[in-house]
């Protein structure tokens, strides 16, 4: 197994409500589950291979719960990376070099069926946690996310969820955002749940 760590920001667009009741073991708010994710690696590597500065994003749903199976992958990796960052960077996306469901990732690969080619493309993530902005760019997919609004008093929502023994994370700022996917996974989002987290992992699970 390969040696891996990486450190960064994950930005998150599903289908569910705002809060996404998937985050405390509940089903999915439509009974369905896609997203649209950013992940921006501030500092990593896979094993020889430097992963600073790259950047990678995937379309994924299911036509259930998460748990329940049958999901379809569009992974879509940075073109900066050369051959052994992009294929670092799939790697860890599709749960290879990982001890079995240690990771997000690795779960998600576990419950997909269907994996598409992936998409060498330029990857920008422009994200503000504290503010709840994202604007993010790969290619086939668009994301942006923005706080949530009081509805009567139009002030912005700060909310949170925490998880202190996530796979994914600790600490999630919450929002909302919009999303597209095109080519064989086609998305759309509108308004749906979002959330800013950081990421710190490597080939056995989260960092905590």
């Amino acid at each position: 197994m390969t040696n891996w760590e990486i450190h960064g920001l994950m930005f998150t667009n599903c289908s569910c409500a705002y809060g996404c009741p998937c985050q405390f073991n509940a089903l999915p708010t439509h009974g369905y589950c896609r997203a649209v994710i950013f992940l921006r690696v501030d500092r990593g590597h896979f094993g020889d291979a430097k992963l600073d500065g790259l950047n990678l994003a995937f379309a994924i749903a299911w036509p259930g719960a998460v748990h329940q199976g049958h999901g379809t992958m569009q992974p879509i990796i940075d073109e900066r990376g050369d051959e052994a960052q992009r294929a670092g960077l799939l790697s860890i996306l599709t749960g290879k070099d990982t001890d079995p469901m240690m990771t997000v990732f690795a779960i998600y690969t576990a419950m997909c069926d269907t994996f598409h080619e992936p998409v060498h493309a330029r990857v920008s993530i422009d994200c503000d946690t504290d503010k709840r902005l994202a604007k993010c760019e790969a290619g086939i997919a668009t994301a942006r996310g923005e706080p949530i609004l009081n509805p009567v008093t139009k002030k912005e929502h700060s909310a949170a969820i925490t998880l202190p023994n996530g796979m994914e994370y600790g600490r999630a700022e919450v929002g909302r955002g919009w999303s597209e996917s095109s080519g064989p996974l086609a998305i759309t989002l509108e308004d749906t749940h979002a959330h800013w987290c950081e990421i710190h992992m490597n080939q056995h699970g989260r960092i905590k």
